[in-house]
């Protein structure tokens, strides 16, 4: 069998009693970085082969793993960190695994956006995980504007170096919401900082972030569920002229306002 396994994500012992046996018995153990998962089997006094399996060999890790399976052997796959395939290799082995007619199988454990997600104290009966935003800003925002009018509390990725531009385009599409920023879950110093998206995370930024951020008001929901120009009719139907109209509805849909100008143009 391959089994897909969870590994702790910052407290070695939030490790599951399964996980660790799935990894004893084991004949080959697939993992982002052998050095970093040594440090796991060590503790666990786990001696197993270890291979790599990272987002630039994904596809020739899956084709070892078949060819172990197809010996009998048993394969676990883990990452550095939490669930394998959620923002961490793995995703292609699936594909490939399906495409083989192999059968896999998971053991869940410690996740991290879920547990920022309950120490926000945001919404969380429904919610949207959206993983690390894309790095060009102008892909950044369009990805951004597809999620603006969701009430669904959101939850991103983010690498300390990132958490400034990030947190500026989510104001600049989303406007002003609440929401926090997660760091060192489950560690000694674990971390949750409260804040406005208009004022932006204050402080230095250190360690990989969750960010937990409000989802759209009701209002907001019903606005960029219209067309661009019944946008716009809105707010001029409650008295604004048309430019003002086309600023409000850019602001809300987080796009330029010559977008919106160019769509309502016979207005």
């Amino acid at each position: 069998m391959i089994y897909f396994v969870s590994t702790p994500i910052g407290n070695l012992k939030d490790i599951t009693l399964r996980a660790i046996e799935v990894l004893q018995s084991a004949d080959v153990i697939f993992c982002e970085d052998t050095r970093h998962s040594l440090k796991l089997l060590n503790a666990y006094d786990i001696k197993k082969p270890l291979l790599s399996c990272h987002k630039f060999n994904e596809r020739r890790a899956a084709e070892r793993i078949i060819a172990e399976a197809a010996q009998g052997r048993e394969v676990a796959i883990i990452s550095d960190a939490g669930m394998p395939v959620i923002s961490d290799p793995g995703n292609i082995v699936c594909a490939e695994l399906r495409a083989a007619g192999l059968p896999y199988t998971v053991v869940p454990g410690a996740n991290a956006f879920l547990s920022a997600l309950i120490l926000s104290a945001l919404p969380a009966d429904r919610f949207a995980f959206l993983g690390f935003l894309p790095e060009k800003q102008g892909e950044r925002r369009r990805f951004l504007q597809r999620y603006a009018g969701l009430d669904l509390t959101l939850c991103f990725h983010a690498a300390p170096q990132d958490i400034d531009r990030y947190t500026a385009d989510m104001f600049a599409v989303f406007g002003d919401r609440r929401a926090a920023a997660v760091r060192e879950i489950t560690k000694v110093h674990e971390e949750c900082v409260f804040f406005s998206l208009a004022a932006g995370l204050p402080g230095e930024k250190r360690g990989e972030y969750v960010l937990v951020v409000e989802g759209a008001k009701q209002e907001e929901c019903a606005l960029n569920s219209l067309t661009v120009r019944e946008h716009v009719e809105h707010y001029m139907a409650q008295g604004m002229d048309k430019r003002d109209a086309v600023k409000q509805a850019a602001k809300d849909r987080g796009v330029p306002k010559n977008e919106v100008y160019s769509r309502t143009i016979d207005l």
